[in-house]
């Protein structure tokens, strides 16, 4: 009882007035829903996967005497705070939970421009880490794909005021 206490603590600092509003079950339940989530899933694991994989690169860099510049380090911990959010709002999206997917779809529509334009900023990256946020920026472009589909927008269609 007491995780649920917090979870809905959680929610509505995250989800503002609409923390509550759940989605009817029934469109949860449908195939195509639970495919694009199977979906959503993976590629958000693959996310959280390269966001460890640059932090361990960047030891490893690191140790073997190589500086690495501060905005490595602030973008391997953005990357993976960002990436434990946005699962944090797919889990309560998968439960129904509309404001869940409202910020998993938002985000995942600003996050590929954000990194992409960080990217192309001359000398504020190494080569190895523009490749990873073009990667991750391409993931996320995936998600933002099944999340803007009818489907999708249908089951989580926007409640009545």
């Amino acid at each position: 009882m007491a995780m649920e206490n917090l979870l809905a603590k959680i929610d509505r600092l995250a989800g503002g007035k609409k923390a509550g509003i759940v989605v009817d079950p029934e469109g949860l339940e449908q195939p195509k829903t639970k495919r694009a989530f199977a979906w959503i899933t993976w590629l958000l694991v693959f996310e959280l996967v390269l966001g460890f994989g640059a932090v361990v690169f960047a030891v490893l860099i690191a140790r073997a005497g190589e500086p690495v510049p501060f905005a490595v380090w602030m973008r391997t911990i953005v990357v993976l705070g960002m990436t434990a959010t946005l699962l944090y709002f797919f889990w309560r999206a998968t439960k129904g939970f509309y404001w869940g997917y409202q910020r998993l779809r938002l985000f995942a529509q600003i996050f590929p421009v954000i990194t992409l334009v960080m990217a192309a900023i001359p000398g504020l990256y190494p080569v190895w880490m523009i490749t990873e946020q073009i990667v991750f920026s391409l993931v996320m472009i995936g998600v933002g794909d099944f999340l803007t589909s009818d489907h999708l927008r249908e089951v989580f269609r926007k409640p009545e005021d």
